[in-house]
C-alpha cells in the first residue's frame, strides 16, 4: 500500500461562546483548522485534522500547517503509510521541525492503518481501558463572577473537571481560584492555568494565596527554568504544558522533579506517532497526562478519545472534547460530551466519516 494523494481542507469553526480568552489579552472567536485527507493507492482514505490555538499561543499557525504539507506532501508519495515509524522518519528528513505540520499527515496514517486491520485506533495504540473518560472543561478568563457562574453551569451538566484561565492580574487570578473552588464539591478537580502568562514575582504571589485551596497550579511562566523555580516554592500538585514539547524535556522535568502531571498536545508533538512515544514513557515513570491537543473539531476529538482510552486509567489526568465548544461539525461518528464524559468510536480506524459538503474543495492537492 502506498500513499497517492494528499489533500487539505481549510475550516471555520465558530465558538458556542462567542469568544475564548485566556493570558495575556489573547482571544480567539473563530478557529481555523485544517482538515487532511490520505488516500492510497488501495482506494483506503485517512483523515487527520490540525488546528493550532492562533499563531501567539505555540510555534504553529494555520497558514503554516497548509504551507508546511504543500512542501512535506510531495516527499510522501509512494510511501507505505502504514509503516507509521518510518513514515516519521521521512518526515523528519524531509522538513526538520514543525511537528504540527506532521500531525494531521501522521493521524490520517493511524486511521487507515485502523481501516486496515479492521482495529479501532485506540486498540493499535495499546488497548482501551474503560467504557469512556472523564473530560475537563476549559473557563475562558473573565471576571470571577463570570467565571464561577460559568463553572456552576458546566458543573450542572456533568462536568467534575475545570481548568480555569488565569494568567492575568495576580490579584484578580487569587480571587477567581477561590471563587470558583468555593463552588465545588471536594472530589471535583480544579486546575488553575496560567498558560505561561505570569512573571515569576506574581506567580509566586499566587501560589502562596491559594496553599490552603485545593487546585493545581499550570505552566504558570514561559521558560522551564521558570516554572521549576515556582514549583519549588510551591506545595499545590504542578502540571507542565508549553513547555513539554519532547522526550528531552520530560525527561529532564522527570529527573527534576518539575511536575506531578503533564499536559500532552498531539500537535506540538508531532501527531499520534510521537505522542504515543511520550505518553508510553510517561506510563513508565509514572507521570499523570492530560491527553489533548491545542484545539480542533471532529476529527481531533475522536483522536483525542482514542488516545485517552489507550492510556491506563489511573494515569489519565484528564482529557477534552474540542468538538462540544464549536458549532460547526465537520465529521460524523465524533465522540460526543455525556454527562462530562466521551467515548471513542469502536469502529475501524478513529471511527469518523467527514461531512464532504462542509469541508468544501479542497485548498491544495499533491499526487
Amino acid at each position: 500500500m502506498k500513499i497517492k494523494r494528499i489533500r487539505a481542507y481549510r475550516i471555520d469553526l465558530p465558538l458556542h461562546e462567542g469568544t475564548y480568552k485566556w493570558s495575556g489579552g489573547k482571544s480567539v472567536s473563530v478557529f481555523d483548522s485544517t482538515a487532511v485527507e490520505v488516500e492510497t493507492d488501495s482506494g483506503v482514505v485517512g483523515w487527520g485534522e490540525v488546528c493550532p490555538l492562533g499563531p501567539f499561543y505555540l510555534p504553529a499557525y494555520a497558514n503554516g500547517v497548509r504551507a508546511g504539507i504543500t512542501e512535506l506532501g510531495p516527499h510522501l508519495l509512494g510511501e507505505d503509510p502504514l509503516q507509521l515509524g518510518k513514515l516519521n522518519r521521512r518526515m523528519d528528513a524531509a522538513l526538520k521541525g514543525h511537528p504540527y505540520v506532521k500531525s494531521g499527515i501522521d493521524m490520517a496514517c493511524w486511521d487507515i492503518l485502523g481501516k486496515v486491520t479492521g482495529q479501532p485506533v485506540c486498540i493499535l495504540l495499546g488497548g482501551r481501558y474503560g467504557d469512556d473518560v472523564a473530560l475537563y472543561r476549559a473557563i475562558s478568563q473573565e471576571s470571577p463572577e463570570a467565571m464561577a457562574q460559568l463553572v456552576a453551569g458546566y458543573r450542572a451538566e456533568g462536568y467534575t473537571r475545570f481548568q480555569l484561565k488565569v494568567g492575568g492580574d495576580a490579584d484578580t487570578d487569587i480571587e477567581r481560584i477561590h471563587a470558583v473552588r468555593a463552588l465545588l464539591q471536594p472530589s471535583d478537580r480544579l486546575v488553575a492555568d496560567a498558560n505561561t502568562g505570569w512573571l515569576m514575582h506574581d506567580a509566586m504571589r499566587v501560589v502562596r494565596a491559594v496553599r490552603d485551596v485545593d487546585v493545581y497550579i499550570e505552566q504558570p511562566c514561559l521558560s522551564y527554568e521558570e516554572c521549576l523555580t515556582i514549583r519549588r516554592h510551591c506545595d499545590r500538585p504542578f502540571v507542565l504544558d508549553e513547555v513539554i514539547d519532547s522526550v528531552d524535556v520530560l525527561l529532564r522535568g522527570h529527573a527534576d522533579r518539575a511536575m506531578d502531571v503533564v499536559n500532552l498536545k498531539i500537535s506540538k508533538l508531532g501527531g499520534l506517532t510521537r505522542t504515543k512515544q511520550v505518553r508510553d514513557l510517561c506510563v513508565s515513570l509514572g507521570v499523570a497526562m492530560t491527553l489533548e491537543d491545542s484545539w480542533g473539531g471532529d476529527i481531533v476529538t475522536a483522536a483525542i478519545a482514542h488516545l485517552a482510552h489507550s492510556t491506563p486509567p489511573e494515569l489519565r489526568f484528564t482529557s477534552t472534547d474540542f468538538n462540544s465548544y464549536v458549532t460547526v461539525s465537520i465529521a460524523d461518528g465524533a465522540p460526543q460530551r455525556v454527562h462530562g464524559r466521551m467515548a471513542a468510536s469502536l469502529r475501524p480506524g478513529l471511527g469518523i466519516v467527514p461531512k464532504m459538503d462542509v469541508l468544501g474543495k479542497p485548498v491544495l492537492e499533491i499526487s
